[in-house]
């Protein structure tokens, strides 16, 4: 009990470390939108730039092409279902939504409205078993800290948007949305990771659906508005993608491990308190951090820590005995 208690808290450890590492990727998608004034180049950019990272990688990977070997078979036998591959389209829809509203929202109120949408999605993802984990009945503590998280997410945008125009409010709905998606996205990447052996092969399949999407959405935007007039110069601004596959592989490693719900808490505490930090250290311009949006993310970390000691719920423990 005590070591399976030690890797659950291992596991939301370092879904806390790559959900700052989001917040991070939204600050850079951001901006490159905003240079770019093309919102969805931006996201073929970091979209793109990390398929093709990926597929670098497969090249010199004979496990990354096992996996692929493996998911093709899946699928045939029935073992993978279509949609199971679809987990990118959720992935960018995220990064659209990063570069249309973080310049103009900031990525703190971009995080909790994420936040919002991945907790009420988690919730319901592991009651129906979406997962690979199997089914995860949603105990008080898991249910105590998502409310926590949605009250948390309440309290922060209404302290960040303060006097704000109506438009800009409804520009929380993209990332509501989108944080909505990624528990799909996470259990169904899980599964890929699953039948893969190779959470870099779940990243693969994830970033092929998702670039398959943006690129001809962005060669639809291309014939009404032409390309950019220029290409900004800072390399760090071409470097979502990189941020992206780490995250896509890491969560599709810990899905199995720590269930969809608390990975998604987890990872979006760690956005919360990057996203903060960013705005506060490196802000962008215009955009102010409130005291109601520092005060949501902290009540979102605390129920984190309420989740993260709900364990898994007695509908997994049903399943486990049913295999046995």
């Amino acid at each position: 009990m005590r070591s399976v208690r030690a890797k659950r808290a291992l596991g939301t450890g370092l879904a806390v470390l790559v959900g700052m590492g989001m917040a991070v990727q939204s600050r850079i998608n951001g901006q490159l939108a905003a240079e770019l004034a093309d919102p969805v180049l931006a996201a073929v950019i970091s979209f793109g730039g990390g398929l093709v990272l990926l597929l670098a990688t497969l090249a010199v990977s004979p496990r990354m092409r096992r996996g692929v070997g493996r998911v093709t078979s899946a699928l045939r036998t029935g073992g993978l279902r279509p949609w199971h591959l679809l987990g990118g389209l959720a992935g960018a829809t995220l990064v659209l939504g990063q570069s249309v509203t973080v310049v103009v929202i900031g990525v703190a109120l971009f995080t909790v409205g994420v936040v919002a949408g991945q907790t009420v999605s988690g919730l319901f993802v592991d009651k129906a078993g979406l997962g690979p984990g199997g089914a995860r009945a949603p105990s008080l503590p898991r249910v105590v800290g998502a409310v926590l998280t949605v009250l948390a997410v309440a309290g922060a945008a209404t302290g960040g948007l303060g006097d704000a125009e109506a438009g800009t409010v409804l520009l929380l709905i993209l990332p509501l949305v989108a944080g909505g998606g990624m528990a799909l996205q996470q259990a169904f990447n899980g599964h890929v990771g699953a039948v893969a052996g190779s959470p870099l092969t779940a990243a693969l399949v994830n970033f092929t659906a998702g670039t398959a999407v943006l690129v001809p959405a962005w060669l639809g935007v291309l014939t009404f508005r032409g390309g950019p007039v220029a290409w900004p110069g800072n390399p760090v601004l071409y470097l979502g993608g990189l941020v992206g596959v780490v995250f896509i592989a890491t969560a599709a490693l810990l899905v199995s491990r720590i269930g969809v719900l608390l990975l998604g808490l987890a990872s979006v505490a760690g956005q919360l308190v990057g996203s903060v930090l960013l705005d506060l250290f490196v802000p962008t311009a215009g955009v102010e951090v409130r005291a109601g949006t520092v005060l949501g993310c902290a009540v979102a970390l605390f129920a984190v820590a309420v989740a993260s000691v709900g364990g898994r719920g007695r509908t997994g423990a049903v399943l486990r005995e049913s295999r046995t």
